[in-house]
C-alpha cells in the first residue's frame, strides 16, 4: 500500500513532463538561424525561454532574447528582447525590448522600450518610451515619452513627453510636455508645456504654457510666451510682448516727445492689463543725425469715470544711434522707463493721452548710465 502511495506521484511527475516536453520542444530553448530554421517551431503550443539566433520567430517569450537582426514574436513577450535591428511582437511586452531601428508592439508595452528610430504601441504603454526618431502609442500612455523629433499619443497621457521637434496627445495630458517646436493637446492640460514656438491647447489648459505662441480655449494657470490667446476664459495671468483674447481691444498710439520725438505703437488693452509694442525715431536731437528705437511697455489701466482713465507702466526701450556713433556717442543703448498716463476718450475710436515719467538709457556693455531724466509725452489713441 505505502508502494502505492509513493509511486503514485512519481507516475504523476513522469506523465506530465512528457506532456510538457511534448508540447514544449527544445525544453523552451530556441536556436534561430532564420525564419523556419530554429530548434523551436513557431506554433501556437510553444513558449520560449531562452533564444539566440541572428533572425528569430517564436510563438511567446518568457525570458531572455538575443538577435543579431531580428525578433518576431506572435504572442506575449514577458523580459528582454534584444536585436540589432528591429523587435516585433504580436501581442503584449513586458519587460525590456532594445533594437537598432525599431521596437513594435501590436497591444501594451509594460517597462523600457529603446530603439534608435521608431517605437510604436498599439494600445497602452506604461513605462519608458526612448527612440531616436518616433515614439507612438495608439492609446494611453504613463510614463516617459522621449524621442529625438516627435511623440504620438492617440489617446490621453501622463508624466512626462520630451521631443526635439513636438508632442501630440489626442485627448488629455497630465504632467510635463516639452517639445523642440510644438506641443499640442487635443482636450485639457493638467500640468506644463514647454516649446520653441507653440503650445496648443484644445480644450482647458490647467498649469503653465511656456513658448513663443500660447493658445487655450478656457485656462486656468499662467501663459508665458511672445504672444498669448486664450478663447473663452482666463483664470490666471498672461505674461508676454502680445496678450490677447477675442475681446482684447487693438489700438494704435501716435504720440511725441523729450525721450524720443516721434512714436507710433500698437496697444493690446484687456480688462485690466495691457502691453505696447512700437518705435520711433529720433532719439538724439533733430539736430543729430538719425537715431530709432523700438519699445516694449506693459502696464495696468483703471477708469476714473465714464471716459476718462488713468494708467501706469515700465518699459523696456532699444536705442540705436546709426552714423551719431562716429561723433562720440554709443552705437546702441537701452532704456528702463516707468510712466503714469491719464486717458480721455473722445470717441469710440478716438481719444487723447499725456503721460509723465522718469527714464534712463544705459550702454549694453558697461554698467554707466548715459542719460536720464523726467518723460514728457502727448498723443492720440486710434480704434
Amino acid at each position: 500500500m505505502n508502494k502505492r502511495i509513493f509511486c503514485l506521484p512519481l507516475s504523476l511527475l513522469f506523465i506530465v513532463t512528457g506532456i510538457v516536453s511534448a508540447q514544449n520542444k527544445s525544453a523552451g530553448i530556441n536556436l534561430s538561424v532564420w525564419k523556419g530554421i530554429s530548434t523551436q517551431p513557431a506554433d501556437s503550443a510553444q513558449t520560449t525561454y531562452f533564444n539566440l539566433g541572428i533572425l528569430s520567430t517564436m510563438n511567446r517569450l518568457n525570458g531572455v532574447g538575443f538577435n543579431a537582426f531580428g525578433s518576431v514574436i506572435g504572442g506575449n513577450m514577458n523580459g528582454i528582447q534584444f536585436s540589432g535591428l528591429a523587435n516585433m511582437v504580436g501581442g503584449s511586452m513586458r519587460g525590456v525590448q532594445l533594437s537598432g531601428i525599431s521596437n513594435i508592439n501590436g497591444n501594451n508595452m509594460v517597462g523600457l522600450s529603446a530603439t534608435g528610430l521608431v517605437n510604436i504601441a498599439g494600445n497602452q504603454s506604461k513605462g519608458v518610451l526612448l527612440s531616436g526618431m518616433t515614439s507612438i502609442s495608439g492609446d494611453n500612455t504613463s510614463g516617459v515619452m522621449a524621442s529625438g523629433i516627435m511623440n504620438i499619443s492617440g489617446d490621453g497621457a501622463s508624466g512626462v513627453h520630451l521631443a526635439g521637434l513636438a508632442n501630440i496627445t489626442g485627448a488629455t495630458f497630465n504632467g510635463v510636455t516639452a517639445g523642440g517646436l510644438l506641443n499640442v493637446i487635443g482636450e485639457h492640460l493638467n500640468g506644463v508645456q514647454i516649446s520653441g514656438f507653440a503650445n496648443i491647447v484644445a480644450s482647458r489648459m490647467n498649469g503653465v504654457q511656456i513658448g513663443l505662441g500660447n493658445y487655450a480655449t478656457k485656462a486656468k494657470g499662467v501663459q508665458i510666451g511672445l504672444v498669448n490667446y486664450y478663447k473663452n476664459e482666463m483664470k490666471g495671468f498672461q505674461l508676454g510682448l502680445v496678450n490677447a483674447n477675442p475681446d482684447t481691444k487693438v489700438q494704435m498710439l501716435i504720440f511725441g516727445g523729450n525721450a524720443t520725438k516721434i512714436n507710433i505703437g500698437a496697444r493690446f488693452k484687456n480688462k485690466l492689463f495691457y502691453t505696447i509694442i512700437g518705435a520711433g525715431t529720433h532719439y538724439l536731437d533733430f539736430s543729430d543725425k538719425f537715431s530709432a528705437t523700438l519699445f516694449y511697455r506693459g502696464g495696468i489701466w483703471l477708469p476714473l469715470c465714464k471716459d476718462l482713465t488713468i494708467s501706469g507702466d515700465l518699459g523696456y526701450q532699444h536705442i540705436e544711434t546709426f552714423k551719431n556713433k562716429d561723433y562720440g556717442i554709443p552705437a546702441r543703448l537701452y532704456g528702463l522707463q516707468a510712466r503714469l498716463n491719464l486717458e480721455y476718450q473722445i470717441t469710440k475710436k478716438f481719444g487723447i493721452f499725456a503721460s509723465g515719467g522718469y527714464g534712463g538709457s544705459r550702454y549694453y556693455n558697461k554698467d554707466i548710465t548715459y542719460d536720464k531724466g523726467v518723460i514728457a509725452e502727448a498723443g492720440i489713441v486710434l480704434f
